[in-house]
């Protein structure tokens, strides 16, 4: 069997005067450990004896809590046959390495405990002690051991392991199994006095196993669990009487040692210790004493085929002795709430076995009735002993095994003794001391927050509620231990929310809501900036929503006015949970957004995608930029969609005419016959037709933009008008004979401008017009912009921007919006697409822009026509029609 090696230090490289190596040579609570010099070399090595030459099977390192090594080294050594055992006969193999954490996550008050698996045979064995993790408060950059434990067998008696006794041994401990009393965690945290009582009757307790005496190894088991408690709080009474005396409150320190003394003859008068030990001899031919039930109950079962049914009266006035009373109680002596009902009859009435004297509920584990304990919790394991080390020295091994244990009423117990135990610390508790007790709990809450019974959940619950409202006000902890606590417990919560079971979900979004209006945690804002960090596209459907679902009614409660919510914060959330596969999360995201932009406007689209054609083609953000129109109050797409058709037919219905009167002045000017004749009266649209077929000029007149819609124009009477005067024909009819000769745009007369002559004035010259890169039309420049994005055949390439209403190509439209360099458009001025300049409106505004001395100087024709006007007169003419212009000149 496996068991624990003893040894002790023959080598060390370098060691504290006040922690010197000899502390690792024994196991108890006040063991201080080894510590290396102040700016030690390393790495330091450090050298163990082993009582015997052994086959190590396990080693055991418990670490300082913040002289932390980064790595240690083992090796094992050995004797050569011929050689006798010393130190500097040893030949070391090496075993490996393990390396430390550094401990900040647990604040430096946690110790690591490592455990490691061998498989080798020495004497002696090696540590090689590398360079310390550096923290605030390792000033020295020391490294330190607190203890060090081997498990093993000797060698000589590997040999024997199979002989007669070692194997029906073997058959309740297998060879390859290690007790837990041989653990290092056994012996940190008990009395080494009751840890050695403790292994007695544990070999006591196999050798009755042997020897079939089961009712005494059932004494014996109960007993060692009892002690265990024992152990752990004379191990507690240990530490405060060493910390007393380090303060040098002797006063104290004496009340200690008494109390310790009175507690540990108490308790070893109420377990029969001696009786237990058989000090005085075995009591195996002691039939009565070893089983006092089994002698009654032959009688009581031949009887019971045959006795007739007595009544409830006859049986507490029969000779068979009541149970004895449960004297055992947990940590905190008192009984589980299961336990405290359990002998109740159904009016709800105890019996009167339950009639328990004062002092024997207040008495320590143990007492003369027990025979008649209700298991407890099952012991912990290696692993949950590790985890849990440092809330088992504020909280007790008792305590903490509930919680572990597979039992969900221990677990719920547990948290619930762990309210009222906080209830009843003094109100003049170090601070430190109530910290360290409220990260425990903290712990323990985290742990009860994953737990899947209700029960235990909503005591879990219970524990961090009380510990945010009542004891962190009460011992005035700081902010930092209040986001320890939140930031601990809150991502477990925000995964409860999407529970399978609706009560866990419920009583998850109800807490996480209430905890934001907790005293001490709203300033901290924590709540919300935790909630808002975006989660995955696939993460779960239901967990999703609750989370969405969570956020919309946190922003209606708080809003933005100091709670942690900010437009970044909420729409960089919001725009990751709308790329999310389910549709209904994706409806509460677009919810949170529209209320948002309700609250703050504009800012809003900073996070989307620009508001465009092409975005709104996404069902989604169409949704949302519609939303924001209705509230800015502009039209929606369908109304400005009709308002659009509205114009367009307008503009067609103008272009058809003013396309009609040019005609209809081309012909009489072609045939010279005055306005009045009834060439002129002709509709229009026949001579277009005929005009078209000729072949010679395509002119299409069309309405420019708005700002030039707002100047005075002259336009054609319509039908039911009126009719001028006969001067007024005259005047109309001289000017008509000379249109030919005139461009409507710039103005320009010359006798070369027949009508092929005025076309290739259109395509070559005329300072107004410009001719499209893409479609190979001429266009006036005052209109290119809405030319390339409405009507030229590759208006799909190009993007008006916003800002300075220019058309640029779409390669080039995102950079360009990014940029932000463009000179922007003002509402009361022209935009020159050539020189992107503001000037005044008006027509007349243009001309001077695009053909003056100091106009635009990226209009090639400009600097052409200023050379040819004193050859050219400029003349007034006939304007063209105002708010047209030029298309389709090829």
């Amino acid at each position: 069997m496996r068991q624990k090696i003893p040894f002790h230090v023959v080598h060390v490289s370098g060691q504290d005067d006040n922690y010197k190596a000899v502390q690792l040579n024994t196991h108890s609570p006040t063991t201080r450990g080894w510590q290396s010099m102040r700016f030690c070399l390393f790495p330091q090595d450090m050298v163990l004896h082993l009582e015997k030459r052994s086959q190590l099977k396990k080693i055991q390192i418990l670490s300082h809590q913040h002289l932390i090594a980064t790595k240690i080294e083992f090796f094992v050594g050995d004797i050569p046959e011929d050689l006798p055992v010393s130190l500097q006969n040893a030949r070391y193999t090496r075993l490996g390495y393990i390396s430390l954490s550094d401990n900040d996550k647990t604040s430096y008050k946690a110790r690591e405990l490592k455990s490691v698996t061998v498989d080798a045979v020495g004497c002696f064995l090696k540590l090689v002690i590398h360079k310390n993790h550096v923290n605030r408060l390792n000033v020295y950059n020391q490294v330190g051991l607190v203890a060090v434990n081997v498990i093993g067998t000797f060698v000589q008696d590997i040999n024997d392991m199979y002989d007669d006794t070692s194997y029906k041994t073997d058959q309740i401990i297998k060879p390859d199994q290690i007790s837990p009393l041989d653990d290092l965690a056994f012996d940190m945290y008990q009395d080494p006095e009751v840890a050695q009582i403790i292994r007695k009757l544990e070999k006591k307790k196999q050798e009755a196993v042997l020897e079939e005496r089961y009712d005494f190894a059932k004494k014996l088991k109960q007993a060692i669990t009892d002690l265990c408690k024992v152990g752990e709080r004379l191990g507690k009474y240990e530490i405060e009487k060493r910390q007393a005396i380090e303060h040098e409150d002797y006063d104290k320190a004496k009340l200690k040692k008494v109390q310790m003394d009175e507690y540990r003859l108490q308790v070893y008068k109420q377990l029969e210790i001696h009786d237990l030990l058989e000090t005085s001899g075995s009591r195996a031919n002691r039939p009565a004493n070893v089983d006092p039930v089994r002698q009654a109950t032959p009688p009581r079962l031949e009887s019971l085929p045959v006795a007739p049914p007595i009544s409830d009266n006859e049986k507490d006035q029969s000779n068979e002795s009541p149970p004895p009373p449960d004297t055992s109680r947990s940590y905190d002596n008192r009984p589980l709430p299961a336990m405290k009902n359990k002998n109740q009859n159904p009016l709800g009435e105890e019996t009167e076995d339950q009639d328990v004297p004062q002092d024997e509920e207040q008495a320590p584990p143990g007492g003369s009735g027990n025979t008649g304990i209700t298991d407890g919790p099952e012991e912990m394991n290696e692993k949950d002993m590790r985890e849990a080390s440092a809330i088992i020295e504020i909280f007790g091994s008792s305590l903490v095994s509930k919680a572990y244990s597979k039992n969900w009423s221990f677990r719920e117990d547990a948290l619930l003794s762990i309210v009222n135990e906080m209830k009843e610390v003094e109100r003049a508790t170090p601070k430190d001391d109530a910290r360290a007790m409220m990260k425990a709990a903290v712990f323990l809450v985290h742990k009860g927050i994953k737990d899947k019974v209700v029960s235990v959940f909503k005591a879990a619950l219970e524990l961090l509620k009380y510990v945010l409202q009542d004891f962190v006000p009460t011992y005035k902890l700081t902010k930092g231990d209040v986001t320890f606590a939140v930031e601990k417990t809150l991502p477990e919560l925000l995964i409860k929310i999407g529970d399978t079971a609706t009560r866990n979900r419920d009583e998850a979004r109800n807490f996480i809501l209430e905890m934001t209006h907790f005293t001490d945690v709203q300033p901290l804002h924590i709540v919300p900036l935790e909630c808002v960090k975006p989660f995955k596209v696939n993460l779960a459907p239901r967990l999703a929503l609750c989370r969405m679902e969570l956020i919309e009614k946190m922003y209606q409660d708080l809003g933005l006015d100091n709670s942690g919510f900010i437009t970044e914060n909420v729409m960089t959330f919001c725009t990751e949970a709308l790329k999310h596969h389910s549709g209904s999360v994706r409806e509460v995201a677009e919810r949170i957004i529209i209320s948002l932009y309700k609250a703050v406007g504009e800012p809003v689209k900073s996070y989307l995608p620009p508001d465009d054609d092409k975005t709104r083609k996404n069902t989604l953000y169409r949704q949302l930029f519609e939303a924001f129109d209705k509230i800015d109050g502009k039209p929606s797409k369908q109304e400005l969609k009709k308002q659009q058709a509205s114009e367009e037919s307008n503009k067609a219905a103008e272009i058809e005419a003013l396309q009609a009167q040019l005609q209809q002045l081309k012909d009489m000017g072609a045939s010279g016959k005055p306005p009045g004749d009834t060439a002129g009266k002709n509709t229009g649209k026949g001579n277009l037709k005929s005009n078209q077929k000729q072949g010679d000029i395509n002119i299409h007149i069309n309405v420019v933009s708005k700002d030039k819609k707002k100047a005075p124009a002259k336009k054609v009477a319509p039908k039911g008008v009126k009719k001028p005067t006969k001067a007024s024909e005259e005047d109309d009819t001289s000017t008509l004979f000379n249109i030919d000769k005139t461009c409507i745009f710039c103005g320009e007369k010359d006798n070369a401008f027949t009508e092929e002559g005025l076309d290739i004035h259109y395509w070559k010259s005329c300072p107004m017009l410009k001719r499209c890169a893409n479609c190979k039309q001429v266009v006036e420049i005052a209109s290119l912009s809405d030319h390339l994005t409405t009507e030229c055949d590759s208006k799909a390439d190009f993007a008006k921007c916003p800002r300075c209403t220019e058309a640029l190509p779409k390669s080039e439209y995102d950079q360009h919006i990014k940029d932000k360099t463009c000179n922007p458009a003002e509402t009361s001025k022209s935009h020159c697409p050539l020189c992107h300049e503001n000037h005044t409106q008006g027509e007349e505004e243009w001309k001077t822009h695009l053909m003056g001395k100091t106009g635009c100087k990226h209009n090639p024709r400009r600097i052409a026509h200023l050379n040819k006007q004193p050859t050219g007169a400029k003349g007034k003419g006939v304007g063209k029609p105002v708010g047209v212009k030029a298309k389709g000149i090829r």
